[in-house]
């Protein structure tokens, strides 16, 4: 089964956790793509859903596939359900996000969900996590120093850069891509990083996933977080 067909499963599978008359946080990224299409297939069907964005590209295949959107406000600060996908998830529900450079919007999203379901392709399990570089989200000034810091706790830090050019998230930040080889203590590793000067938010959401769904060759794998 390809990769696509895998992704595909899981976005279905996922959507079945939504409930009718909810508000739904949208994260990013390619599986993304088919929860939103199979979304708006049961929007056309009559359930009533509002999807909260997380990047201008799952805003735009909200409106494509006709998901109603609403925005965060003084009157509006929590999710029912929010789905994401991630670059990598271990057994014990730790992940690592960022991969597309919307991090910061998906934690935020995340945090105001009363549950995160988190539907990833087989690749994307893994005994530790590490393999795939953790992006971290800092602030353009003084952005060498911050890389330096962030160097000093044993990684190799890469700005990430798009045609030449810093890459910016939505949020006007940068993006340094750590490449740490093994994270064996992802919650502690998260919060050494964030007390750095510059760090904005990291990619590591650690035991934040309460149902990761893993599209297999023999269909969706589901797996519930007992904590």
């Amino acid at each position: 089964m390809s990769r696509e067909q895998q992704k595909q499963d899981a976005a279905a599978k996922a959507v079945e956790y939504i409930p009718d008359n909810s508000i739904v946080g949208l994260g990013s990224g390619s599986t993304m793509y088919w929860v939103m299409q199979k979304l708006g297939e049961l929007v056309r069907q009559g359930m009533h859903v509002q999807g909260i964005p997380s990047s201008p590209a799952t805003e735009q295949w909200a409106k494509e596939f006709h998901v109603p959107l609403v925005y965060f406000s003084s009157d509006m600060t929590k999710a029912d359900v929010a789905i994401d996908g991630a670059d990598e998830v271990d057994p014990d529900f730790h992940m690592t996000k960022g991969g597309g450079g919307s991090l910061l919007r998906e934690k935020i999203i995340a945090d105001a969900a009363d549950k995160l379901i988190i539907a990833v392709d087989q690749s994307k399990i893994v005994q530790q996590l590490g393999s795939f570089p953790l992006p971290v989200e800092i602030t353009p000034f003084g952005w060498q120093k911050t890389a330096r810091d962030i160097q000093s706790l044993g990684c190799d830090p890469v700005l990430r850069r798009d045609r030449g050019d810093p890459f910016e998230t939505d949020n006007g930040n940068y993006v340094i891509d750590c490449d740490f080889q093994l994270i064996e203590r992802p919650d502690e590793l998260h919060h050494q990083l964030i007390q750095l000067i510059g760090v904005v938010e990291t990619g590591l959401f650690a035991d934040m996933a309460d149902i990761i769904i893993a599209g297999t060759d023999s269909g969706a794998e589901t797996f519930e977080n007992k904590r």
